[in-house]
């Protein structure tokens, strides 16, 4: 029987038509979809008018064949145009960027350049005399900055901040040029109107919300003092000044997201500060100088947190911002220290320097309490390097103040109260530092200790084993609970932490007692007789070998008591090495009583340990079997 002339796989030609029709439509909604989106569709050049014929059936071909769609381009549509030209738009932003950008700065330069080589020219030839020099120069400048508005309403605002600043730049020249080539105005003069410049530029940025022209008005205002320095010391006029310009950066970063200004007042502070006082500071201007840095470290301590952001998005910070509230922050107070601690070295009181470091830390940490201002939401991340910055200065306040066993003690003191605190402030920060502290302590515990004393138990370096064994203990509880209780993890899981920590513990314990076994022998019972040097080390070895012993049996009882095998298998592995001493050192050094009684002490404890097992107090076996 003949198949149908319908029937799918049996009439390519139609089949193929019916497919190229339905892409058609596909193509025509998605085109519809992407110009309701606003994005335009390029259509191809040579996209024909009339639609194309199709090729006259066949002769065979059925009378009932449908016709074909009649409109159907000639060539597949090109895709969008977005699509075909992201490399040249790539190209043409490089281009821009050198032609608007890069010409711009060197044109700008080049303009400043020529009008200092004019001036120059003018001066040699007295082609004009000094007031005409300067009032041309003054009038050009204003000029400039007049037309460039001219510029800025039809558009081209990057050119027009160009003019502003070619402009800003001849009158400050003109106003150098008056004071210090041709005297025709006092300093005071010269400094105002140069300051009135200053101002200006800085309304103009305001109100105009341009960062560029802010950033011209930041780099004419610290060139000022340069323009103006005669190579006196104006200390009071010089950092008064630096004030006032850091408080307006103040208030327009606080207004404005332009933390690159921050940047810039900080750079330009530090650089007049350090060349004054390389050049004019001595300990007669102790007070003065104090004064001024302390006020430049308050307001650069502030800045971070009245930052307006320039959020990319909600989670991100920009790269000038991350700069303004990361590095800034650790470079002013890094400064400020070594600036105090330079101040009070110079007036002969060096040991004031450990209460400065903990003034700092003092400082960092009201600073955290400081609350947020309207608009201004200050990123957790600021807080915690406030937080950090504090906990570096209490670091290195310990041992600027304390040395030998102080040092010690502050250092562990310090680090259980930080872990302590991350309890309640959970920052990874805080956490790291405070482990920190504790190497250190516990670093300095093993390593700088004061020497023996006559006096047994008695005496500062067995106590400050006490407070290492009491701060680790101390850890161990707290990572316990915090395990106990469900505080999230660190990097160290607290179970881990608490376990180290009473490893320490055992550790300090077994260290301390041996430093006095040996302190008794050989400081106090030996003293120098050498016809008794093998009988105390003999006496050494069995007390050695007595306290290994006992304590191991102790930490054994305790894990029994406390049903833990991590105290279980400490004691052990104590015992085990009670042993290998037993029979490798006792053997040769013990006399023949002593000998007795130590393998004696060591076979009753070792039957009385197996003994226990044996009798499977904990029920070992049956969990065993209940694992299996």
């Amino acid at each position: 029987m003949e198949a149908p002339p319908n029937t799918p796989g049996q009439n390519p030609e139609q089949d193929l038509t019916q497919q190229v029709a339905r892409l058609t439509q596909r193509v025509y909604r998605l085109e519809s979809v992407l110009r309701a989106r606003g994005i335009s569709i390029d259509e191809p050049a040579s996209q024909p008018s009339a639609p194309v014929q199709q090729p006259a059936p066949a002769a065979t071909q059925p009378a009932t064949q449908p016709t074909p769609p009649a409109l159907m381009p000639a060539v597949p549509p090109p895709p969008p145009s977005f699509l075909t030209q992201q490399p040249q738009a790539a190209d043409h932003s490089l281009e821009s960027r050198i032609g608007s950008q890069w010409f711009n700065r060197i044109g700008i330069l080049a303009v400043l350049i020529a009008m200092a080589w004019f001036l120059k020219l003018a001066i040699d030839n007295h082609w004009i005399g000094p007031s005409g020099r300067v009032l041309i120069g003054i009038v050009a400048g204003v000029a400039l900055i007049a037309w460039s508005e001219r510029f800025r309403s039809r558009g081209f605002a990057g050119f027009s901040y160009s003019l502003k600043a070619v402009g800003s730049g001849i009158l400050y020249l003109s106003l150098w040029a008056a004071y210090s080539l041709f005297h025709l105005m006092p300093s005071s003069a010269a400094f105002a109107a140069m300051i009135a410049v200053t101002a200006f530029n800085g309304f103009m940025a305001w109100s105009q919300e341009s960062e560029l022209l802010a950033l011209y008005a930041i780099v004419g205002g610290y060139g000022t003092p340069l323009l103006l320095s005669n190579g006196q010391n104006h200390e009071v006029a010089l950092f008064s000044y630096l004030l006032l310009l850091n408080l307006a950066t103040l208030v327009l970063i606080a207004l404005r997201p332009w933390s690159r200004l921050l940047i810039g007042s900080f750079v330009g502070t530090v650089f007049f500060f350090a060349a004054w006082s390389m050049s004019f500071y001595s300990s007669a201007y102790f007070g003065v100088t104090a004064f001024y840095l302390s006020l430049f470290f308050l307001l650069f301590s502030a800045a971070p947190h009245l930052v307006r952001l320039n959020r990319t998005n909600a989670d991100s910070l920009s790269p000038r911002d991350s700069i303004a509230l990361i590095v800034l922050p650790f470079a002013n107070a890094a400064l400020g220290f070594i600036g105090f601690y330079g101040l009070v070295d110079s007036v002969g009181s060096s040991s004031a320097a450990p209460w400065i470091a903990v003034a700092f830390a003092a400082f960092y940490l009201l600073l955290l309490r400081v609350p947020n201002l309207p608009h201004h939401a200050v990123p957790p991340l600021l807080r915690s390097l406030d937080l950090v910055i504090a906990v570096v200065f209490l670091t290195i306040a310990i041992p600027l103040k304390t040395h030998g066993r102080w040092l010690t003690i502050g250092w562990l003191i310090e680090g259980a109260a930080l872990l302590w605190l991350t309890r309640k402030v959970p920052q990874k920060l805080l956490w790291a530092l405070s482990l920190v502290a504790l190497t250190l302590g516990l670093g300095a515990l093993l390593a700088i200790n004061p020497t023996a004393s006559t006096t047994i138990l008695f005496n500062e370096r067995f106590a400050t084993y006490l407070v290492g064994i009491a701060v680790f203990a101390f850890i161990a509880f707290l990572a316990y609970r915090s395990h106990q209780s469900g505080r999230p993890d660190f990097p160290i899981p607290w179970q881990t932490l608490a376990a180290v920590s009473v490893l320490i513990v055992n550790a300090l314990i077994l260290i301390s007692i041996s430093l006095e076994i040996h302190n008794y022998w050989w400081m106090l019972r030996y003293s120098g007789n050498y016809s008794l040097v093998h009988d105390y080390r003999m006496y050494a070895q069995f007390t050695y070998s007595a306290f290994f012993m006992l304590f191991g049996a102790a930490l054994l009882l305790l894990g029994f008591l406390r049903n833990s095998a991590f105290l279980r298998w400490q004691a052990l592995v104590l015992l085990a090495i009670s042993i290998g001493k037993v029979f490798l050192v006792d053997t040769s050094e013990l006399s023949q009583g002593y000998r007795v009684f130590s393998f004696l002490a060591l076979g009753v404890l070792l039957l009385a340990v197996s003994f226990a097992y044996q009798r499977d107090w904990l029920n070992l076996r049956g969990s065993e079997r209940h694992n299996q």
